[in-house]
């Protein structure tokens, strides 16, 4: 569960990042809106199918109740982190319907929505929680830490004896 939880999290990190409104991110869009007909086509680009809203109420409020549980949120902190979750998964969603025959395009969009969620949580969550939230996504993600990367030398090499 634990497992399912953290997918979650990571999937809707990666996916708050394209909601931001960033200098970086506004001229993004203009670009590819061009360039997205002459790929997929004119019938590819103009209907933008929206998300089930059942499906994304339920996944982003699983994440926020494990985040609850987690770093221990207060009730303004569930509520904020609860409307970050919930444009997150929207916008990862909308980004699979929307670029599913464009898988490069789909995983740039999904991780800039996953930036912007991160720097929406550090907005929200106390240092602390904020770390304690980055050491799970990390170890979900398989990240080495430091120190575990540092205390096992490869095998053959001068100083693994």
């Amino acid at each position: 569960m634990k497992t399912t939880i953290l997918a979650t999290a990571l999937l809707l990190s990666s996916s708050v990042v394209g909601l931001a409104q960033t200098a970086s991110t506004k001229p993004k869009p203009k670009p590819t809106a061009a360039a997205t007909p002459k790929v997929g086509g004119p019938s590819a680009a103009q209907p933008v199918p929206a998300p089930p809203a059942a499906k994304v109420d339920e996944r982003a409020n699983a994440l926020t109740d494990n985040m609850r549980q987690a770093l221990a949120l207060t009730p303004q902190q569930t509520e904020k982190v609860r409307n970050i979750n919930l444009n997150s998964v929207r916008g990862v969603e909308t980004a699979r319907l929307q670029y599913r025959t464009d898988v490069r395009k789909m995983a740039s969009v999904v991780d800039d929505i996953g930036q912007s969620r991160l720097a929406a949580l550090k907005e929200v969550l106390t240092p602390q929680q904020f770390d304690r939230y980055q050491r799970k996504r990390e170890e979900k993600m398989g990240v080495p830490s430091t120190s575990g990367a540092q205390g096992n030398p490869v095998p053959g090499l001068p100083g693994g004896e």
